[in-house]
């Protein structure tokens, strides 16, 4: 059985709040309004910007899910790790999580996502822990090899200057 360890929510809201995008009540109405209810959610469609409310939607979402990611892989402070979304506003949206190493040319892919962000909603939170922590899981198992690499490089340079 596997026991979700992170309540994803509070994770989000910390970081909204942590970043200045907005205050604690200001959060979790945000976060409520747009991860819980019935499918689709219109409010992203009413705005005067969908586009830039999907997009920002989505960063706000997943920013935290690759940050968690990242520490809890140790990856390497020449490493670094992007999100890009491509929005759609009448079919899915791509979120793509991307590994930038600052000293290689290579990129790699960790996470490539669909998701249509008015269908992105949960009845519980703990659909939605489920479901970000999936996601978690899935950027740390993409990681490994790059962590393990790191691990190798930070030992041959050991190794040269002894």
């Amino acid at each position: 059985m596997n026991t979700l360890t992170r309540n994803w929510i509070s994770y989000l809201t910390d970081s909204l709040v942590n970043s200045g995008t907005m205050p604690t009540w200001e959060a979790a109405d945000y976060l409520s309004q747009n991860l819980f209810g019935e499918s689709p959610n219109t409010r992203f469609h009413e705005t005067k910007a969908p586009y830039e409310a999907i997009h920002q939607f989505l960063m706000r979402v997943y920013h935290p899910i690759l940050e968690a990611a990242g520490r809890d892989s140790d990856v390497s402070e020449q490493q670094h790790l992007t999100i890009f979304c491509e929005i759609s506003l009448v079919s899915k949206s791509t979120v793509l999580v991307v590994s930038c190493p600052e000293e290689e040319r290579e990129h790699r892919l960790l996470l490539l996502d669909p998701v249509c962000a008015w269908d992105l909603l949960f009845p519980a939170a703990d659909a939605f822990n489920a479901w970000a922590e999936e996601r978690c899981q899935r950027i740390l198992e993409a990681l490994k090899p790059a962590t393990i690499s790191g691990v190798r490089k930070q030992r041959r340079q050991t190794f040269k200057d002894v």
